[in-house]
């Protein structure tokens, strides 16, 4: 069902939830409002077309006081985006045809996004067709194909990628592998002790020599994935500055 009809009952389960799963397009409207019967079935043209891939909820603001005060809606048609249970992006008043696929077009996953999700290697393969240099694809593909032992052709492919800590990071660690450096600490890293693998590397680099970069680089790549909050990543981040300067 792309259009279904919402009030101060149902709106957490229908947006908010649901949101956290598809985008949800937000119609603030009122039956004595023109404009907001100008722009409804625009709305509804745009969600049907996307086929499920988008939600068009409708909120009498009338019926539903609460909601149009909590949402701070002073005029309508007013027309609101939610994401993961948030507002990301909103418009008011009638909008142009166009306007309004435009909207929809930044809330529904683009092709390669779809394909991201499904993360076979043939997917990757396409996303890297239809988004040349997509970091995230890189590093997946990467990693399937480093899993069959074809690192050459993994680092081929982060090659052509650039500007991202864990495609730079993933990429020294292949050349690493290549000469046969560290392979105790990736086994840690793959085998889920990521603590002991990146101690590992960390306790290579005062003895590192022309690898000592690519030392630092799979340290900071690993460090990237964990994310700047996890608490390995932050005491990780202590010692590496430390063993650095």
């Amino acid at each position: 069902m792309t259009v279904v009809d919402v009030g101060e009952a149902n709106f957490a389960q229908e947006v908010l939830e649901r949101s956290r799963q598809t985008p949800v397009v937000v119609d603030f409207w009122a039956e004595w409002c023109a404009p907001c019967r100008q722009l409804g079935p625009l709305l509804e043209q745009a969600a049907g077309a996307r086929q499920g891939k988008v939600v068009l909820a409708k909120v009498e603001t009338d019926a539903n006081p609460n909601l149009a005060r909590a949402f701070d809606i002073r005029g309508i048609p007013a027309v609101k985006a939610f994401r993961a249970g948030a507002v990301v992006d909103e418009f008011v008043g009638v909008q142009p045809q166009a306007v309004v696929e435009r909207f929809f077009d930044g809330l529904a996953p683009s092709e390669a996004d779809t394909l991201m999700a499904e993360g076979g290697e043939a997917q990757l393969r396409r996303v890297l067709e239809l988004e040349p240099g997509r970091a995230d694809a890189a590093i997946a593909l990467a990693r399937i194909l480093m899993a069959r032992g074809e690192r050459e052709q993994a680092l081929a492919l982060l090659d052509g990628v650039m500007g991202d800590f864990q495609v730079e990071g993933l990429a020294a660690r292949l050349r690493l592998q290549a000469r046969g450096l560290h392979a105790e600490a990736f086994a840690a890293i793959d085998e889920g002790d990521t603590r002991r693998g990146l101690q590992a590397l960390l306790a290579a680099l005062p003895v590192a020599e022309d690898e000592r970069e690519d030392v630092r680089r799979a340290i900071v790549g690993e460090l990237d994935l964990l994310g700047p909050e996890h608490p390995l990543a932050r005491e990780m981040r202590r010692q590496l500055a430390t063993a650095l300067y």
